[in-house]
């Protein structure tokens, strides 16, 4: 992957499929400001080469459509983007994250199941298997990154894309092109989602978001670079009231509850990344999206 470009131009994408998707979202349905909108329009960051952008909303189907951008002058450039739909639908949840230095671009893009498709089948079946042609499209244009641990597969799609490339305007051309698929693909499923009516299995449809949630806010890779951008205290507060927002209010359980696992002998939470499973140097689906994971596994 090669062309001109550089960190500056590269990190406008980002602005600019933030833009797009909301105006592709006010073409299907209506947005309403979201409450966490207000409290969080004006981060302000500890220097003045660093702004913050940071839109909520939701809408009849969506719980919360939030994005966060970060940029940094000269330096790095940020995309948080996510879709969470209300209890009453079990969609896949929206997650683009992107981080764009002078030198590379990390990437992950996916549909992420709101359960486990290794597990339940018919979930996979109902919203994956008619999405393969999406990997297919870009896994050679932005390819497997490199080594991940199935810690980090665990709310992974077969149509994630996990990419590490140099940050050329061509590139994030190709970027841009594939995060608009994407989330066109979600506002289609979004369309298509049938209101469930029986008490339980919304329950359990909380459940797993929130399960989710409590994942996400535990482990954000950007709780560092926040945490140096406003202090701990703020980077707290956005991370679990406007990203993860609903980790406090969709359910009680904490992470130890769902994540038992990383618990401490002194019942803290082990805060060490990746520090169970497998890793996977390839991509560990095959063009069906079954899981192939193993053969490379370390």
């Amino acid at each position: 992957m090669s062309g001109g470009g550089g960190v500056l131009g590269a990190g406008s994408s980002y602005h600019r499929f933030v833009h797009s998707a909301m105006e592709q979202t006010r073409l299907r349905t209506a947005l309403a400001p979201h409450p966490s909108q207000e409290k969080f329009k004006c981060i302000k960051a500890n220097d003045d080469s660093t702004v913050f952008g940071a839109l909520s909303f939701s809408a009849p189907k969506v719980r919360l459509l939030r994005s966060l951008t970060i940029e940094k002058e000269n330096s790095v450039q940020v995309l948080d983007f996510a879709a969470f739909s209300e209890p009453e639908y079990d969609l896949p949840i929206f997650c683009a994250n992107a981080f764009t230095s002078p030198v590379q671009s990390i990437v992950v893009l996916d549909l992420n199941p709101l359960y486990d498709i290794t597990l339940y089948k018919d979930y996979k079946e109902k919203y994956f298997r008619n999405l393969m042609p999406l990997i297919q499209k870009y896994s050679e244009l932005l390819p497997w990154g490199g080594k991940i641990t199935s810690e980090s597969l665990r709310f992974f799609s077969p149509v994630v894309i996990w990419s590490i490339f140099e940050p050329t305007e061509q590139n994030h051309h190709v970027l841009y092109s594939a995060l608009m698929d994407y989330y066109k693909v979600w506002l289609e499923l979004a369309d298509q989602a049938i209101k469930e009516n029986d008490a339980s299995k919304i329950a359990h449809n909380r459940e797993a978001q929130h399960r989710y949630l409590t994942w996400r806010a535990e482990k954000d890779p950007g709780y560092p670079l926040l945490k140096k951008l406003i202090g701990e205290s703020h980077a707290k507060d956005l991370v679990t009231e406007f990203l993860f927002e609903g980790v406090n209010s969709l359910g009680s359980k904490s992470f130890l509850d769902y994540f038992p696992e990383y618990a401490r002998d002194d019942g803290t939470v082990n805060k060490k990344r990746s520090m169970i499973g497998k890793s996977f140097e390839t991509r560990p689906w095959d063009a069906d999206g079954e899981f192939i994971g193993g053969d490379d596994a370390g």
